[in-house]
């Protein structure tokens, strides 16, 4: 395999971690393989540190086609908290609100996930690497500054709910989405229209296009399949993730991207 000529490797990105870190780790083992300084490395479509699952990596000549992997459709598993909201959406910060939700069934959260299938309006987080005027809003936020988001057009082909638990009040989904699509924003809007306000506990990409959670290698399996295509280089060890990685199955070399659904 030509690292430099561009190539396509499949990574399920741990908890804890961000995009560019999980990118920065993989492109250390390639480069110090290769005996090089770096390799040309990018990856299409960041995943929130909190988040884990699928993300393309794509090194050499084949991160011209960045831009194009974007668009492909993805699917996520999440699970949502109602009855309390946070800054971020998520974890990443402690509850600041919570709300009744007695009147929540499942029949009710059904009916409400229904509304959100197809062309929606969508504002997305404050906590985000969206640009506000030369500077990432999440940078902002955290200075404290107020940051105000516009909503934009994004597209929910699918919304399934999987599991609702009435005594924690938790709830799983499958989503199936277009580009721009934040789950973190789909979960508060879905608090909003339950009147109850919710917030993510868990997320999961399971597939980009045509690339599957299964086709994926964990910062665990990937230094010995980095053996089998470099196996005349120096071995060497995967630093440690910071969170423990079950091994998947061996990535798949060349992607095979599903058109974007209209």
């Amino acid at each position: 395999m030509n690292f430099n000529e561009g190539a396509f490797i499949y990574i399920n990105k741990p908890y804890g971690m961000t995009s560019f870190g999980a990118l920065a780790h993989i492109r250390y083992l390639i480069s110090k393989r290769m005996h090089v300084k770096r390799v040309k490395t990018g990856h299409a479509g960041t995943l929130d540190p909190l988040a884990t699952g699928v993300l393309i990596l794509c090194t050499g000549k084949a991160t011209k086609q960045i831009e194009q992997l974007q668009l492909h459709d993805k699917e996520y598993t999440a699970t949502l908290q109602l009855g309390a909201t946070t800054p971020s959406f998520d974890r990443e910060h402690p509850v600041d609100n919570t709300y009744p939700t007695a009147h929540i069934t499942r029949e009710l959260i059904e009916r409400v996930l229904a509304d959100f299938v197809g062309d929606i309006q969508q504002v997305p987080p404050v906590f985000s690497a969206v640009m506000v005027k030369g500077d990432r809003a999440y940078e902002l936020a955290r200075k404290g500054h107020d940051v105000e988001l516009k909503a934009k057009t994004v597209h929910i082909e699918e919304l399934e709910l999987t599991d609702f638990n009435p005594e924690t009040m938790q709830l799983s989904i499958r989503v199936v989405c277009g580009k721009g699509t934040y789950i973190r924003s789909l979960a508060r809007d879905i608090g909003n229209a339950l009147g109850s306000g919710a917030y993510l506990t868990a997320l999961c990409r399971t597939r980009l296009g045509d690339v599957r959670l299964e086709d994926c290698h964990t910062f665990d399996s990937f230094p010995e399949w980095l053996d089998t295509v470099l196996p005349d280089s120096e071995p060497v060890k995967a630093m440690n993730p910071r969170a423990p990685i079950s091994p998947k199955a061996p990535v798949n070399h060349t992607p095979h991207i599903r058109p974007k659904q209209q």
